[in-house]
C-alpha cells in the first residue's frame, strides 16, 4: 500500500491550490459568476450586479482575472468608451467547477423558514 506522508505534502503544489488561487477573493466569484449568466456585461452593469465593491476595487478584480486569462476585456472606440467583459474559453472552462458550487449551495442552504445561526 502507498501510504502518503503529510510531512511530505505541499498544498501549494496542488491543483486546488492553483484554482483557488484564481477564482479566491472577495469579488472575483461574483464577477465570474456573472459572466457566466449574461455575458457580455459592461463596467456599469457589473458594479450594479456586484453591488459594495467600489470601483477601484472591482476594476482590479477584473485586471486581475484578466491577466489570469479568464476574462476578455473588449474596448469600442467610443465617446463615451464602451468597454464589455465575457469570459475567455479557459473562462468558460470554469463553469463546470461554478456550477457545482451553485448546485452544492442549493442543496446545502437553509430553508427560508430555518433558523440560519450557526450552533
Amino acid at each position: 500500500m502507498n501510504e502518503r506522508k503529510i510531512s511530505e505534502a505541499n498544498f501549494s503544489d496542488t491543483g486546488y491550490s492553483y484554482t483557488l488561487s484564481l477564482i479566491a477573493g472577495k469579488y472575483k466569484p461574483i464577477v465570474l459568476y456573472c459572466l457566466m449568466e449574461y455575458e457580455p456585461v459592461r463596467f456599469n452593469e457589473m458594479r450594479r450586479y456586484v453591488g459594495s465593491a467600489a470601483d477601484k476595487t472591482l476594476s482590479q478584480t477584473l485586471k486581475e482575472l484578466e491577466r489570469d486569462g479568464l476574462i476578455h476585456r473588449e474596448m469600442y472606440p467610443e465617446i463615451p468608451p464602451k468597454v464589455e467583459y465575457t469570459l475567455t474559453e479557459r473562462g468558460h472552462s470554469l463553469v463546470k467547477v461554478l456550477d457545482q458550487l451553485c448546485i452544492w449551495g442549493e442543496k446545502n442552504r437553509p430553508d427560508p423558514g430555518e433558523n440560519n445561526k450557526c450552533e
